[in-house]
């Protein structure tokens, strides 16, 4: 049977505050990708989180993958907030650590995606991604050519360290309950773990003062 061709949003549907709904969809979305991955969620799941007719995230977003880069996007402009340039290493680490408190949907989001990767080409958001994190390796190359870094250490390898470091609470809470002995989604913990994940980097040479 050939596939029903997609309704376009009424009129009405579509003036009544696009920016809104937008949002309404991009916080849907997070909630979902970062509960299910992007294999796993669903635009009819999607939808009914955000309490919209499903055909509005086709229309706003042009379907998931479009959606997933849209909110992707959304969660790049908050990094860029949350460590503007200049923002040291050392802190720039604590915050993102701080994320599985004050943001959690965005490391699980990370989270996801690695669980996922099978290759660039099934990777909605592996360009923007690398791009990114192609600045970060630059920033810890240039400390490295000034001599804060030792020489054999790798800086892709040393970012990589360091961010799943900053996602431990996300990724590994079992360890870290097993471990450690406390909840490892409990405020007190997540502060003081990004607080010693900065005290490492400050170690290792990444504060430049």
């Amino acid at each position: 049977m050939p596939p029903k061709p997609r309704r376009s949003p009424k009129p009405h549907e579509r003036q009544r505050d696009p920016e809104r709904t937008r949002k309404l969809i991009l916080d849907a979305a997070a909630a979902e990708f970062s509960a299910h991955g992007y294999v796993g969620a669903r635009i009819r799941a999607i939808a009914a989180r955000a309490g919209v007719n499903q055909q509005l995230v086709s229309y706003y977003f042009d379907g998931k993958e479009g959606l997933y880069q849209a909110m992707s996007e959304r969660w790049r402009e908050r990094q860029r907030d949350l460590v503007p340039p200049g923002t040291p290493f050392p802190e720039q680490v604590r915050r993102y650590a701080l994320e599985a408190l004050r943001d959690p949907e965005g490391p699980r989001l990370m989270a996801w995606s690695g669980l996922e990767y099978t290759g660039p080409t099934g990777d909605p958001d592996h360009t923007a991604r690398s791009q990114q994190l192609a600045d970060s390796v630059d920033e810890l190359r240039a400390l490295q050519e000034s001599g804060r870094l030792p020489a054999d250490l790798d800086p892709a390898c040393l970012l990589v360290m360091l961010m799943a470091a900053a996602m431990a609470p996300t990724t590994l809470p079992h360890v870290i309950e097993g471990v450690c002995g406390t909840d490892p989604r409990s405020p007190e913990f997540i502060e003081h773990f990004a607080d010693q994940v900065a005290l490492l980097a400050r170690h290792i040479g990444l504060d430049p003062t």
